[in-house]
């Protein structure tokens, strides 16, 4: 059997799919808790949720670069590509923690989706592509939660 047609594990899948709840429950907690008054200089819960929302973002986005850095090492990859591409993900996800949530998360949101675009591109070469959907399906479901929390802000 090629890698080609290699399935992705249950345990990853199970693991990807339980890496989506800290999205969910972001998104959810933007829109249940009130927002600040603006009268307190205080951070708030529904801020908190925010950041915590922001920064789990960032991690990801990190690791979806970190892929593409570990696949260029474990291939001994000379161009300059992978290597570079490794690191706009973590950029993206490190400037949008310090952005305010309805411009930051959107930010992160947009980066998700920019990663699953060029993993759509790279994992076939690489004889993933059957990892594709489950890529698409937490991607879809991470990036709308940005974009839900984004809007509640």
């Amino acid at each position: 059997m090629s890698a080609a047609n290699l399935t992705p594990p249950r345990v990853a899948v199970r693991l990807a799919y339980a890496g989506l709840i800290p999205f969910v429950m972001g998104a959810v907690l933007a829109w249940l808790l009130p927002p600040p008054d603006g009268a307190s200089a205080d951070l708030d819960e529904h801020t908190y949720a925010l950041l915590g929302l922001s920064a789990y973002a960032a991690v990801v986005l990190a690791f979806l670069g970190a892929v593409h850095w570990g696949r260029a090492l474990q291939a001994a990859e000379a161009r300059a590509f992978p290597y570079g591409w490794a690191v706009v993900p973590a950029l993206l996800g490190a400037v949008g923690t310090v952005m305010p949530a309805y411009a930051g998360l959107v930010l992160q949101g947009l980066g998700l989706l920019a990663c699953y675009g060029v993993d759509r591109h790279h994992y076939p070469s690489w004889g993933a592509q059957a990892w594709l959907t489950l890529r698409f399906r937490c991607t879809a479901v991470a990036s709308l939660c940005c974009f839900l929390a984004a809007a509640a802000t």
